[in-house]
């Protein structure tokens, strides 16, 4: 249940490709093929994944940014220093040693602007925990959507945590039979610890936002097409379902892409489920109700009239021309 061995610990960190682009969601197969030029360990394909990393060898000249991206797993850091980190469509400075925890429905990446540039960092699966403990780590206050997940830490708090990061070492290279159960006891020791702080809150402004946010919302939005059997449903319809995923009120989304793009979050959304449409009504031998279902329109007359709008006729009618 756990990854690598001792020869790994240390050696790189998550983001660092160079083929990555800020629409990417990145998986753990991404993580481990891109730092160790190779498939992914037997060890780590495993659903219930735990590792931990220091922060050294990921960072100084020569290293690659870490790009703006969702994650498949979770991630908890300490990081010391001077950094700037993005997560949705906010960006926080700090200074001095801060813990941060990153979920796999926010996109993040961060910045080293000076000073110490070391730390650790863990990531683990959902899975690592749905059956060890009450609930999910997306209801606790850190890992929630719209929640604050950076503590800055003073002297004391800092030993304490790195302290706790040198057990997750040395226990992720242990033979012990029971390290799964320690590493949980580790992790949850991490966020109690959190939970006893107060979040950081200072945001700074930040001109690359808007077009963080829009690049997700359009990698959000591709990533359901294309529509490949009738058991698929597109679900994400409306603006505010894509604010909720992207945790930043809907007004904030829609004010984002349209600085952006130029045109509103439901335009864009119209305009790809039309291309989608189009595409099935060439391309398979559907009737006009089934792909209205699997275009999420449970009643065939409001796929009718929504596609007429967007094409000035009807699905029939496109289908024989």
């Amino acid at each position: 249940m756990i990854g690598l061995n001792a020869a790994n610990v240390g050696s790189g960190c998550d983001g660092n490709f160079e083929h990555q682009n800020s629409t990417h969601m990145e998986t753990l197969e991404d993580f481990y093929r891109q730092k160790f030029n190779q498939d992914m360990p037997a060890l780590a394909r495993q659903s219930a994944h735990f590792n931990v990393f220091n922060m050294e060898s990921c960072t100084g000249p020569g290293k690659r940014p870490v790009q703006y991206s969702r994650r498949d797993y979770y991630k908890i850091s300490l990081l010391r220093g001077h950094n700037r980190y993005h997560y949705a469509d906010k960006t926080m400075e700090v200074n001095g040693p801060t813990l941060i925890f990153f979920n796999p429905q926010v996109p993040y990446t961060f910045d080293h602007i000076g000073g110490d540039n070391t730390g650790y960092f863990c990531i683990f699966k959902d899975e690592f925990f749905t059956e060890k403990m009450r609930g999910g780590l997306s209801e606790l206050p850190m890992f929630a959507l719209g929640g604050k997940p950076s503590y800055v830490l003073n002297e004391a708090q800092e030993a304490q945590v790195a302290h706790i990061f040198e057990k997750m070492v040395h226990e992720v290279n242990s033979d012990y039979a029971y390290k799964s159960d320690l590493l949980r006891n580790y992790v949850m020791e991490l966020i109690h610890n959190a939970l006893k702080m107060e979040p950081s809150t200072t945001l700074v402004q930040n001109q690359d936002a808007n077009l963080r946010i829009t690049n997700v919302f359009k990698e959000l939005l591709e990533r359901q097409f294309p529509i490949e059997n009738q058991q698929q449903q597109f679900s994400m319809r409306s603006p505010k379902d894509f604010a909720n995923q992207l945790a930043v009120h809907v007004n904030h989304l829609n004010k984002a892409i349209k600085t952006v793009t130029g045109k509103t979050t439901t335009q864009h959304i119209a305009e790809r489920l039309t291309s989608e449409a189009k595409a099935l009504l060439k391309h398979t031998n559907w009737n006009v109700s089934e792909i209205g279902y699997t275009l999420g329109f449970e009643d065939p007359s409001h796929f009718n009239n929504f596609f007429k709008k967007q094409v000035a006729i009807t699905p029939s009618a496109f289908r024989m021309a």
